[in-house]
């Protein structure tokens, strides 16, 4: 069975590998307005997260989009990408890292991460890494690759508006079956966040409960998403269509 769910892993891969599209659009008059930073899943450069850059690209955000390369750029080490959490908090430290210094260079300009799938691990990862007095704007999770319960309340407390996940049933090859027998990238051999959203931890103090209370935007999948392009598995949500209509808005500061 461990070896059949490689064998699928190993095909969306290759299906999604090669060159990325979306060309970085970051000149000094760009960044001076705003960053998004987009974080692929584990496969290499892919066209999904092309598609999730072309997205905020095309929504009327008029700041900076930039694809954000936490993985080893080899296609046969995905699984590595998963699984290695050592170089996992290395690559979160390097994203919390850049936030920082774009900061220091432009401390009135927002910041928006949007990571897929085990992107949006690194995301949070790199945000529990942030000093306390640092925030992001926002945090856009789609088809997020950690387990369920996952503590959120120190990224959450590390974001000016909230974090948005957006998860699915749908998700049960690559995140239910995949994430039981290969494991989430914190490392719990279980069905991912992506298929069943998050839970809230049971002991949490009143500061932790107001961020869940205020900053968590846990949204499963619906049919209306399909309208955008959006069918459910763990790619419907890095469609360009899907991503201009539900995720920029939140990036805009428009959704309600």
């Amino acid at each position: 069975m461990r070896r059949c769910t490689y064998l699928v892993l190993s095909l969306f891969c290759l299906m999604s590998s090669g060159c990325a599209y979306f060309r970085d659009r970051c000149d000094a008059d760009l960044l001076s307005r705003g960053r998004v930073l987009v974080l692929s899943g584990i496969e290499t450069p892919s066209i999904f997260t092309s598609n999730i850059a072309t997205g905020i690209a095309e929504s009327g955000w008029n700041g900076s989009v930039e694809i954000h390369d936490w993985r080893t750029g080899h296609f046969h080490n995905f699984a590595y990408h998963l699984m290695d959490v050592e170089t996992n908090r290395q690559r979160s430290q390097e994203l919390s890292d850049k936030i920082v210094t774009y900061q220091d260079q432009y401390p009135d300009a927002p910041v928006h991460l949007v990571g897929h799938s085990g992107g949006a691990g690194i995301i949070v990862m790199a945000l529990e890494a942030l000093l306390s007095e640092r925030q992001v704007t926002t945090a856009t999770l789609l088809a997020s690759a950690l387990s369920p319960d996952h503590d959120l309340s120190i990224a959450l407390a590390r974001t000016s508006r909230g974090m948005w996940h957006y998860h699915s049933p749908g998700d049960f090859v690559l995140c239910g079956l995949g994430t039981s027998l290969l494991g989430t990238i914190d490392r719990e051999h279980r069905p991912a966040a992506a298929m069943l959203g998050f839970n809230r931890p049971l002991q949490l103090t009143d500061f932790e409960r107001h961020q869940y209370d205020t900053k968590l935007h846990d949204i499963p999948y619906n049919l209306g998403m399909l309208r955008d392009g959006n069918i459910g598995e763990h790619f419907g949500c890095s469609q360009s269509r899907f991503v201009r209509k539900r995720i920029a808005p939140v990036i805009l500061g428009t959704a309600s």
